[in-house]
């Protein structure tokens, strides 16, 4: 087990320019490249004995250091939208139901077509008899 943390150790050491030019293509922030750095080199480390030598052990390097900021950049990607609320946007308590309503669908097509899906499909249960 000693021999291939060295030997992992010394590539890394070898190729972490590589590694880090492919961070800096998803980041300008240190931080953030740094964190893609730590990834990629658990991706690597993770993948290091199934490394069958049918590429460059560089071109390999850059494949797994791409495909892990990739599905890091994937993942932000996921963050769920917010949409303010206005202080004009509250509505006083005497306000008639059908204005809030309106509003109320308003604001849901503001929303992507799948998350409008699911509000709507939610809305849709809670009328229902029983629910």
């Amino acid at each position: 087990m000693e021999n291939i943390e060295q030997e992992f150790t010394k590539m890394v050491k070898k190729y972490r320019k590589t590694i880090y030019t492919v961070c800096y293509f998803f980041s300008d922030n240190p931080t953030e490249v740094d964190d893609l750095f730590q990834e990629v080199l658990i991706n690597l480390w993770k993948s290091y004995p199934r490394f069958r030598g049918e590429s460059s052990i560089k071109t390999w390097i850059w494949r797994v250091s791409l495909n892990t900021c990739c599905s890091v950049e994937r993942g932000k990607k996921r963050v769920l939208p917010t949409v303010p609320i206005l202080e004009s946007d509250i509505l006083p308590e005497s306000d008639e139901p059908g204005r809030q309503i309106k509003m109320l669908y308003e604001r849901i097509n503001k929303l992507e077509l799948f998350d409008r899906a699911i509000i709507l499909l939610w809305l849709e249960s809670m009328s229902l008899p029983g629910c």
